[in-house]
């Protein structure tokens, strides 16, 4: 058999099963491996003084770095910190009012308070109440008794008969999950709380409603989307029937 140039015997001339070629030393123009660690970064001691004010951030420092960031940024955009998404939903309630009310709707304003809570996102996103224009709709209800003591020339005092809630969420981080709501039991037994969960960085959000069944058929009027930041939850009570 013929050698191979620029292979030596085996390392181990022993073992004939160690085939490892035996590496020739460095000459004396090539550099040799560098010393263990020498590209990690040297380890100091943090109670030097000479080396804190240059290489080390402190503290505090840095906090008010960040604090000074802040203000600039609030003064650029003319308000809080949250100007920015909330001009979004301002532009949202806008659209809203101007599409209009029907003759049977109203604006139905102020949300109740919850128990103060903890997100367990609050620590990554500051929390904010999302924007938000419901209307509710009213008509006459023909009950007996109204039949017997109304007409439409002297109609009964109007009652309520559904709602239509539109909630802005315009910087929802996880824009794939639908909001949702649930129904709480209120202070009187005929109403009840509808409150709607969406998620970072918006707070939950509820208004008091009235105690009635719901008609969940669309060909009712019920609706239940979440679509380009707006959530939208319609629905009509179910009215008695009555004969003429």
């Amino acid at each position: 058999d013929g050698e191979v140039p620029g292979v030596g015997p085996p390392a181990n001339a022993d073992d004939p099963e160690d085939y490892s070629p035996v590496l020739d030393p460095f000459s004396d123009d090539e550099a040799g491996p560098a010393e263990a660690g020498a590209c990690s970064p040297a380890l100091h001691d943090p109670g030097d003084e000479e080396l804190v004010g240059e290489t080390c951030a402190d503290p505090a420092e840095d906090e008010e770095r960040r604090r000074r960031l802040r203000a600039k940024l609030k003064e650029m955009h003319g308000g809080s910190e949250s100007s920015i998404p909330q001009q979004a939903a301002d532009r949202m309630v806008e659209d809203a009012k101007r599409k209009g009310l029907a003759e049977d709707e109203h604006v139905l304003r102020g949300e109740e308070i919850l128990a103060a809570r903890r997100y367990e996102w609050e620590d990554k996103y500051k929390p904010r109440k999302p924007r938000f224009f419901n209307r509710v709709r009213t008509g006459y209800q023909w009950t007996k008794y109204n039949q017997a003591h109304y007409d439409h020339d002297n109609p009964p005092p109007k009652v309520v008969q559904g709602y239509k809630f539109n909630i802005f969420y315009p910087d929802l981080i996880d824009k794939t999950r639908c909001p949702t709501y649930s129904l709480e039991k209120a202070d009187a037994a005929d109403q009840i709380l509808i409150r709607f969960r969406a998620g970072p960085p918006y707070e939950d959000v509820a208004f008091k409603i009235v105690n009635k069944e719901w008609l969940t058929d669309h060909r009712w009027g019920f609706r239940a989307s979440f679509d380009r930041g707006v959530f939208q939850l319609h629905f009509n009570f179910r009215l008695p029937r009555y004969r003429k």
